[in-house]
């Protein structure tokens, strides 16, 4: 006996009504997506309940791979038997007997199936008791248990699990549209892209590349961050975007203190002229309220100004400290922290307005010739598709 399936749960997906049937389907196809690499493995759907059919493969990197799905709240480990009662005896002790680091257990029995002739509460004492016979080291602690071997009896089968794996939780990705990630290469800009997914959005990517400022490793920073966002999702595509004439123009015609808003103003239009041209409906970026100057209420309401695109910010209400956690946990940081500046840290000025005024933003912004650079800057996007194996270039169409 072995187990042979792994059963998924969803949190919230519960929860969606009419609407639940959608997120399923795109939560079974997002697992068997990142399945892809064992063949044998198949997930299947019954009224209820999804499951990984192992079909003789080792759950361990089954499982592995299952965690870093959204939309899994948690799964197990199980055993699927005939609806009889000894084979589901001998289901739950090998369940029991297998599991690690435990003294007391319980048993929860759902008869799910009512043409199953034991009761729940008479089949619960049944394996109780058939469990206690066949063993000397464990107690049953109805209150507390180290573990609880569930049993579900269904029409087609019982399933027997025993320990719970948490999943990453939210929404599966594709469920809630597509947004532009601004993509920096900093910690910041992962994690958000990170926690936008979690709730079920599908991400490109936007890179401002300023060469010779910028270097090629630092460009691959950025594209090596997205592969590491593809384990969590999709295959993302990274647009990268030539900036180094803005970037000059701006620092070299604007006043000092008003460069980096005038700045991050050209990068919203580009990036809302993208969204435009690839049918995607927002913006997420990596900004914390007050982290920067460019962070600041006021700094944020005059840049915003330059666009109608909602702009999502998963990190507004998070510190430093709670960014670099996560970072840590998605094994963003290590990547994000390689010595290769973006164009955001090698063009700052001295002393950036934490309070720019829109009035004088406009006014400034007016002395130069804004179309031009813009069409300019998006007729040489480069294009790059990310994948966990391999990356694709291509060249952006014209968008003007």
């Amino acid at each position: 006996m072995e187990f042979d399936h792994i059963l998924i749960r969803y949190g919230e997906m519960a929860l969606k009504g009419k609407n639940r049937k959608k997120f399923i389907v795109k939560l079974q196809e997002n697992i068997q997506r990142k399945l892809a690499d064992f063949p044998d493995v198949k997930v299947t759907r019954t009224q209820g309940r999804m499951f990984v059919l192992l079909n003789g493969e080792d759950p361990v990197p089954i499982v592995a791979k299952c965690k870093e799905v959204f939309g899994i709240h948690s799964l197990s480990l199980a055993i699927k038997v005939e609806n009889d009662e000894t084979k589901i005896k001998d289901a739950a002790l090998y369940a029991l007997t297998t599991s690690e680091n435990v003294k007391t257990f319980k048993v929860s029995v759902k008869r799910i199936d009512k043409n199953f002739p034991i009761h729940s509460q008479e089949m619960n004492q049944v394996i109780g008791t058939h469990l206690l016979v066949n063993t000397t080291r464990y107690k049953v602690d109805v209150h507390n248990p180290d573990l609880e071997v569930k049993v579900e009896i269904r029409t087609e089968a019982t399933y027997i699990t025993a320990s719970i794996i948490p999943g990453l939780g939210g929404l599966p990705v594709g469920t809630s549209g597509k947004t532009l990630l601004m993509l920096s290469g900093g910690i910041d800009s992962p994690v958000a892209g990170f926690l936008a997914m979690k709730r079920g959005v599908e991400i490109e990517a936007i890179h401002f590349h300023s060469p010779p400022f910028t270097s090629e490793r630092a460009k691959q920073k950025v594209l090596d961050l997205a592969r590491k966002l593809t384990e969590y999702g999709n295959t993302v595509k990274v647009h990268i975007v030539p900036f180094t004439k803005v970037q000059q123009s701006i620092f070299r015609e604007m006043p000092d203190g008003y460069a980096m808003t005038i700045m991050r103003r050209m990068m919203f239009r580009i990036s809302e002229i993208l969204c435009e041209k690839e049918h995607i409906l927002s913006i997420t970026t990596g900004e914390s309220l007050g982290q920067v100057a460019s962070q600041t209420m006021e700094s944020m309401n005059a840049i915003n100004e330059v666009t109608t695109m909602p702009i999502l910010r998963p990190l507004i209400a998070m510190d430093k400290n709670d960014i670099i956690k996560v970072s840590r946990t998605i094994h963003t940081y290590d990547i994000s922290i390689r010595p290769y500046e973006d164009c955001c840290t090698i063009f700052v000025p001295k002393s950036p307005k934490t309070r720019p005024g829109r009035e004088k933003v406009n006014y400034f912004e007016g002395q130069m010739n804004i179309t031009e650079m813009l069409e300019e800057a998006v007729r040489g996007i480069e294009t790059v598709k990310v994948t966990n194996k391999s990356d694709t270039v291509g060249e952006f169409d014209d968008l003007f």
